[in-house]
This record gives structure tokens, sequence and C-alpha cells, in this order.
């Protein structure tokens, strides 16, 4: 009776392992769902044009919406802070293109 459970319990394990590998492959080819958060593909254009997702604002905020979403975002990434150098100099463009004060020579990098 003993060799007959363990074989039983072999051929469970086996199953089960089989089983587990069908769903583990089935699992990494399912399509993305809709709520996965999808990111912008390309980089910084060399002169800021719209600031707007950059401080997540609408096209025509006011200047006091501007100030506060860029103080939010500059906190988050500040160099002080362990952020970069870069990505601060384009949120501080950013807000400059928002408010109407664009310089004709874009980020400093």
């Amino acid at each position: 009776a003993t060799p007959f459970i363990a074989g039983l319990a072999v051929a469970a394990a086996a199953l089960a392992g089989r089983y587990g590998i069908q769903a583990w492959q089935a699992f990494k080819a399912r399509p993305p769902t809709a709520k996965m958060r999808r990111f912008y593909d390309g980089g910084f254009q060399p002169t800021m044009t719209k600031g707007k997702q950059l401080l997540f604002l609408v096209e025509n905020a006011p200047a006091d919406k501007v100030k506060e979403a860029h103080r939010k975002v500059m906190v988050a990434n500040h160099p002080d802070a362990g952020g970069s150098h870069y990505l601060a100099s384009k949120i501080n463009e950013a807000k400059d293109v928002m408010l109407g004060k664009t310089k004709g020579s874009g980020s400093a990098f």
C-alpha cells in the first residue's frame, strides 16, 4: 500500500507542475490591459514647447496653479534631495513656458 500511495503522490506532483507551467506561460502571454500605466517613449525636445504634461496641468492653467504644481514636482525631483539636475532644469523650463516666460536658448543641458 505504501508504494501505491507514493506513486500517487509523485503523479499528483507531476500534474501540479505541468498545470503550473501552463498557467505561468498563459500569464506571460496575456495581452497588456488598459489599467497598466504606459509611459511616454520619447525624451525631451531641445526647447520645450508645452510644459503642461510635465507639470500635470491643463493648457491655460492660472499662474497660481502653475506655481503650485511646479513646487510639488520640484520638491519631489530637486537635485539637493537626490533628483536629477537635468530633470530639474526641464521642470523649471516647463514652468517658464506655462507662465509665458520662455527663454530662447532652451535647457542648459
